[in-house]
């Protein structure tokens, strides 16, 4: 059986999600899908980095409160995170990227995610930014180099969208795209019609981990415009930058006028679109709609997420799930992951690692 090593950049609570999901189900995952795997690096802002290519003991780090661990002190270990050295040198077989991203310019994950290519190594990322904003290149490099670029986690978290299209949806012309893309403000809008300010509803969020200290990205629509962009290129073949996609938030909306929406059968969503005209251009929005009872996306509440894809023999299909989480995220991971063996099993990026190798210590 092969075996791939991971660098994990990042450990907060998407990767270690994944260190959980390996050390508590490693022999039964490598049961069924036919590879193990192996952390051989981790780096972090706050607890630095750490590096052994005989593969890292992880029951200790995930018995450490995440606010507590410091891999300083610890064998291998170094209080800097040492981002681009751990990418570049260390041997691992796929870098797996989830830290923070601005999402004007996809840094710092965007040069992660390039370093990474430029080594010869697989990626998988759940970040929004680096495929949003420079996905056409970094597959482009990633095709030049013969490795794998994987991003599922990138739109709806855990819940498979880019991969359900690219696989099921062959023999269909895909026109269009609208989705719920972000639980914090769906979960919101709901309070709203419930008669919550807008101000205690992202306070309840806040506090249930839904919205961030700084929730401008979800209330105002940032975060569904740079998901809207990875669905239009990725789905639609477009090619889309920040300015092509209009974005308008929820902040406008009071409490009277979406419950008064409520009494006339139709309820509000943030919506981010994309469709295909006849003469191939794309257009793109992100806008709050008050949607029929008969809308596909008009049922989905709370954090739930969900797109509908508009086609032209099955019409509108509709896939609905988690989209956050920090175990569903990690899923989207061990799906890239999954994909990456898949389609990189039979050449020379195959798993081969299987030998003792030489400690590399920091």
């Amino acid at each position: 059986m092969g075996r791939y090593d991971l660098a994990l950049i990042g450990f907060g609570g998407v990767n270690r999600a994944l260190a959980e999901l390996m050390s508590r189900n490693g022999d039964r995952l490598a049961e069924e899908l036919g590879f193990a795997l192996r952390v051989v690096a981790i780096t972090d802002l706050r607890a630095g980095s750490l590096v052994d290519t005989d593969g890292i003991d992880l029951a200790p780090l995930l018995a450490a409160e995440p606010g507590e661990l410091s891999f300083a002190g610890l064998a291998g270990g170094s209080a800097d995170p040492r981002n681009e050295w751990v990418i570049r040198e260390v041997p691992a077989d796929i870098v797996v990227e989830a830290t923070f991203t601005n999402p004007t310019d996809g840094e710092p994950a965007l040069s992660h995610v390039r370093w990474a290519l430029e080594s010869g190594k697989h990626v998988c990322t759940t970040n929004k930014g680096p495929v949003a904003l420079a996905g056409r290149a970094l597959k482009r490099l990633a095709a030049e180099r013969g490795v794998g670029f994987e991003f599922e986690g990138s739109v709806l978290s855990g819940t498979p969208v880019l991969r359900t299209a690219e696989r099921m949806f062959g023999g269909l012309e895909i026109t269009g795209v609208q989705g719920i893309l972000n639980g914090t403000s769906n979960y919101v809008l709901g309070r709203l019609e419930e008669g919550v300010e807008l101000s205690a509803a992202i306070a309840e969020a806040q506090e249930l981990g839904y919205a961030e200290a700084d929730p401008t990205a979800d209330i105002e629509g940032h975060d569904v415009q740079l998901k809207v962009m990875i669905l239009a290129n990725e789905i639609l073949g477009a090619d889309l930058r920040r300015e092509d996609v209009f974005c308008e938030g929820i902040s406008s909306l009071s409490p009277h006028e979406v419950r008064d929406a409520v009494s006339k059968g139709l309820r509000w969503k943030l919506v981010g679109s994309a469709t295909r005209h006849e003469d191939g251009g794309v257009d793109a929005r992100v806008t709050p709609l008050a949607l029929p009872a008969h809308h596909p996306l008009a049922g989905i509440c709370g954090p739930v997420n969900g797109v509908a894809f508009h086609t032209d023999l099955l019409g509108t299909v509709t896939i609905s799930g988690p989209g956050a989480g920090r175990t569903e995220t990690a899923y989207a991971l061990l799906s890239d992951i999954t994909a990456i063996h898949q389609r990189h099993a039979d050449d020379d990026s195959a798993p081969t690692r299987l030998a003792v190798k030489e400690t590399h210590r920091v």
